[in-house]
């Protein structure tokens, strides 16, 4: 487990104290104090550029496309050419390659001090945030060591208290206990509990635990109809940089827009760029804080590419501009027919018509109806059938994606490429990165700066 390789690590760092040395390697004197790491999950090329399309225009850019310095990065996995979320977000943490499906581990099974930890055991303090749960793939990477994704979650939840993550923002409460019994264990090693916007910008403590939602945030899509009261990802990474920056010790976060992924998967073009774009907004926070500063290094980078996502000719810009919910949000308001398993015709093509402004044909509707459907007959959970929807839309209006057969043979990733993904960098350090580099590449760099050596 990785809690007992931190323990020690941390010893290791009080006997080299005792002697004036430090663990791994002397400090380098010119490495960043503090290190920001933002990442899209999910965010290739084409997600970019229909957030910056629709956003600012085809002569626009994202702010995250102005840093002064980028590098293209391959992702593949140990056991597949695509990874997943689990493996990419892995590699990125401990700087080796893992299969799909395992967390901070390596292939063969071996718990691997992730650079969040190497941080942590030299005095720095620590964060992860997602608008995801806060268990899931990609800040569990840096945090715990478990070799199922899936079955291991509230595991997740205890290995991150007891490695002692300062700050940990997000979603995922349903993981933390049946009786949240969890978050107590939490209060009592001394963080500050917080379950909205408001109680997060009121909060001041050293360390934070803010779970916003049982499972993952709600997308920005939707906060307007549900009316949410979960904090933007800007307004969770400021107050984690707020409470990292007390003291003098540096520190390092993952700050992760986790979102765009579940949109690609849904091949929800609106939500793409509106996800896109809140990262985008959290990504500027943070380098214009770094700019009054000149100790920070600032990397903007995705863990892989989903649905092969592209800007295409003739793609319907302004009717996609106009849908103003997700398609996962539209799947919760079919109604079911009764005394069967489906959804009423009459009901699907209503949503179709009000959310999309598309008339499905009587082939459509027929072809929907089954492709919901599970083998024994029974309706798909409301998320997949969410992912239908998004998927007959942007065919609709002529979205570059992947095709529904492909998405689902791929069985590991539901629909990831093996596309190279885009790193941006700024601040102390940032020319380091550039060229084409793997993934496993990107914590070695930083450990490399800081005169941390972690086993690569």
């Amino acid at each position: 487990m990785k809690t007992k390789l931190v323990r020690s690590i941390c010893l290791l760092l009080a006997i080299c104290m005792a002697f004036g040395g430090l663990p791994y390697a002397a400090k380098a004197a010119n490495g960043p104090k503090n290190v920001i790491l933002l990442i899209g999950d999910g965010m290739g090329l084409g997600q970019m550029e229909i957030a910056s399309l629709f956003e600012h225009g085809k002569e626009g850019r994202l702010f995250l496309q102005t840093l002064p310095y980028t590098a293209l990065v391959k992702t593949y996995s140990a056991n597949n050419n695509v990874t997943d979320s689990a493996a990419g977000g892995t590699a990125i943490a401990i700087g080796k390659k893992t299969n799909n499906g395992m967390i901070g581990m390596t292939k063969d099974g071996k718990d691997s001090p992730s650079i969040l930890d190497v941080f942590k055991a030299n005095g720095n303090k620590t964060a992860i945030v997602s608008t995801n749960s806060v268990t899931d793939a990609t800040p569990a990477s840096f945090t715990a060591s478990v070799k199922d994704r899936w079955a291991d979650q509230e595991e997740i939840a205890r290995q991150q208290l007891k490695n002692n993550v300062d700050v940990i923002m997000g979603g995922g409460a349903m993981y933390f206990g049946k009786n949240r019994e969890l978050i107590e264990e939490y209060k009592n090693r001394g963080y500050t509990f917080v379950t909205s916007d408001n109680e997060l910008a009121s909060s001041n403590g050293d360390k934070i635990l803010g779970l916003f939602a049982s499972k993952h945030l709600s997308f920005k899509q939707d906060r307007k109809e549900l009316k949410s009261t979960e904090p933007t990802l800007t307004e969770m990474a400021g107050k984690t940089i707020e409470t990292l920056a007390k003291g003098n010790n540096g520190f390092f976060a993952v700050i992760e827009g986790a979102r765009i992924d579940h949109a690609a998967h849904s091949t929800d073009i609106p939500s793409i760029w509106k996800e896109t774009i809140e990262f985008d907004e959290a990504v500027k926070y943070c380098v214009e804080w770094a700019q009054k500063r000149k100790d920070t290094l600032v990397i903007v980078v995705a863990d892989h590419e989903t649905m092969g996502i592209s800007v295409t000719e003739p793609m319907d810009i302004k009717a996609l501009k106009n849908i103003q919910i997700t398609p996962e949000l539209m799947a919760q308001k079919l109604t079911r027919a009764a005394n069967t398993k489906d959804y009423t015709t009459e009901s699907i093509m209503e949503l179709f018509q009000k959310y999309a402004n598309i008339k499905l044909t009587n082939e459509e509707l027929a072809q929907f109806k089954e492709r919901i459907k599970k083998q024994d007959g029974s309706i798909y959970p409301e998320q997949k059938v969410g992912r239908e929807i998004g998927r007959i839309i942007a065919s609709h209006y002529h979205a570059g994606i992947l095709d529904g057969t492909t998405q689902q043979l791929s069985r590991t990733t539901g629909g990831h490429t093996g596309n190279m993904i885009a790193l941006f960098a700024f601040g102390k350090g940032a020319e380091r990165f550039h060229g084409v580099i793997d993934n496993t590449d990107i914590s070695k760099i930083i450990a490399n700066m800081k005169g941390y050596d972690f086993g690569n």
